[in-house]
């Protein structure tokens, strides 16, 4: 079997960021941790944590007066912060600075009379968390669809953003379809835009061609993850979604077979590492 691993892959600088933070709280705490959401979406870093005590909520209500808080890697809204701080518990911001970034600039355009515009998926922790920064000041679509449906008065100053998981190249034809529509409008400053999922996005597109499946190594819930997987399949090459060694579709390989893999964001890399070996072993 021929095996090639892509680059780059595995953590982002964010998400490494936010482990990095939960390590450390966890090694010098003294009692349960808590934190608002998973830390980042994979389920093996997930069920690591909670071995040691970690307990991820998605209700400020299941945390304890006084306890430990961790806010992940997503970023939460001020409305979330002003609860935590309500209920005097102990916070520690894991938020990736690319998110912080966009969230700066949702408030700076909300009070300079913007309305933003704002590319992302519906229900994702970092949309959740962005948009709160200026609910009455904000709309989110996901689609090219959705920009036919936008209606905004003539006087009104218009921005966009994205949430920070998106690569540009998924985003082009909205944004296009965006600046067709309203010629004015404000885009967003280059530092708001990550390029870990674009670099990762670019190597799939560049390598996949020439292999008979892409196979990519992240968590069901994890969205740039799932983009890769899709990346591979606008080229014309099949791609499967694994967690793990367990979810290796074995019965759409052979010996002869040429495969890459590749992992999101958030996949941890040991696991990118022995999906690999049995895959050599082959």
């Amino acid at each position: 079997m021929r095996l090639t691993l892509a680059e780059p892959r595995g953590f982002c600088a964010g998400v490494n960021r936010a482990i990095n933070i939960l390590n450390e709280v966890v090694k010098d705490a003294n009692g349960p941790v808590y934190v608002y959401h998973e830390i980042v979406h994979n389920s093996w870093v997930v069920r690591d944590f909670n071995r040691r005590g970690v307990v991820f909520v998605d209700s400020l209500d299941s945390v304890p007066d006084n306890a430990i808080l961790l806010f992940s890697a997503h970023g939460v809204s001020p409305e979330i912060r002003r609860q935590a701080a309500q209920r005097k518990l102990r916070t520690i911001d894991a938020t990736c600075p690319r998110v912080h970034y966009v969230h700066r600039q949702m408030r700076k355009l909300a009070d300079s009379g913007y309305h933003i515009v704002f590319i992302g998926m519906v229900g994702h922790d970092e949309v959740v968390g962005t948009l709160g920064e200026a609910p009455h000041a904000s709309t989110l679509i996901s689609r090219l669809e959705d920009v036919d449906k936008l209606s905004f008065p003539p006087e009104q100053k218009l921005a966009y953003l994205m949430q920070t998981t998106l690569a540009t190249t998924e985003a082009e034809a909205v944004v296009a379809a965006l600046r067709q529509k309203f010629p004015n409008i404000k885009e967003p400053d280059l530092e708001g835009i990550c390029d870990a999922t674009q670099l990762r996005q670019d190597a799939v597109r560049k390598l996949a061609p020439g292999h008979d499946i892409v196979l990519v190594v992240g968590s069901p819930n994890s969205s740039n993850s799932q983009h890769l997987a899709d990346v591979a399949r606008s080229v014309g090459v099949p791609a499967v979604l694994i967690d793990g060694v367990e979810d290796i579709p074995w019965g759409e390989l052979s010996p002869d077979s040429s495969v890459l893999l590749t992992s999101g964001a958030s996949a941890p890399d040991i696991i990118v590492q022995t999906c690999a070996q049995f895959l050599s072993d082959v």
